[in-house]
């Protein structure tokens, strides 16, 4: 496995360990044993996982995952940190760091979010480029459902269009904490906002995200 998408994977199955299996995580409606089993069931069986993206299979999804839920807590992490199965697509390097970075990396914050004494974690430059990178080819997608226009900025200038329309609102910050923006924990997010003040509350509340 490659080393951010590893490093992400030990720290999110660590994090859901310390939490305890029914704490609270930024994922709506879900304790830390439904992530867990999210995350599981996502590597283990993607003909259920597709149905993230695809609505027809989302029943299907949802009672998968219930079945990996209705497992040992503690089995349900050990799995994590194990890795996806011999055959799985996610073994091989270069898809697991495609894959899992961002994955791993926002449902880490996912869990810590939540709790009331979080505080920001520091990320390394290596690791704020990649996530940059990601993010940057993501942006379309995951600003589709923008109601207004969006532009992403990070501190050193680059910038990247999430979505063309007007008025447009520009958020600005960290890649890290960018993507957490983008994939719709906007009030998590730490990220300044600059644009009219109704599109900014509607950016807010809008779905982004897959």
């Amino acid at each position: 496995m490659s080393t951010h998408a590893k490093r992400e994977r030990l720290l999110l199955a660590d994090l859901l360990e310390a939490a305890g299996s029914d704490a609270p995580t930024l994922c709506e409606g879900w304790t830390t044993r439904e992530l867990a089993a999210h995350v599981v069931m996502r590597e283990r069986r993607m003909d259920a996982a597709a149905g993230v993206l695809l609505g027809a299979l989302r029943e299907r999804m949802e009672r998968v995952q219930a079945e990996f839920a209705a497992k040992p807590y503690e089995e349900l992490i050990q799995l994590i940190r194990t890795g996806p199965p011999r055959m799985s697509p996610y073994g091989i390097k270069q898809i697991d760091e495609a894959a899992n970075t961002v994955e791993f990396f926002v449902h880490a914050e996912d869990v810590r979010r939540a709790q009331p004494d979080w505080t920001p974690r520091e990320l390394d430059q290596v690791f704020e480029n990649a996530l940059w990178s990601r993010l940057e080819k993501a942006s379309r997608l995951l600003g589709r459902r923008a109601p207004v226009g969006l532009v992403l900025r990070r501190a050193d200038g680059q910038t990247a269009v999430a979505h063309r329309g007007t008025p447009v609102v520009t958020a600005s910050g960290e890649p890290g904490e960018l993507t957490i923006f983008m994939f719709g924990r906007q009030d998590a997010a730490q990220v300044d906002l600059e644009g009219d003040k109704d599109a900014i509350t509607r950016l807010n509340e809008a779905k982004l995200g897959l």
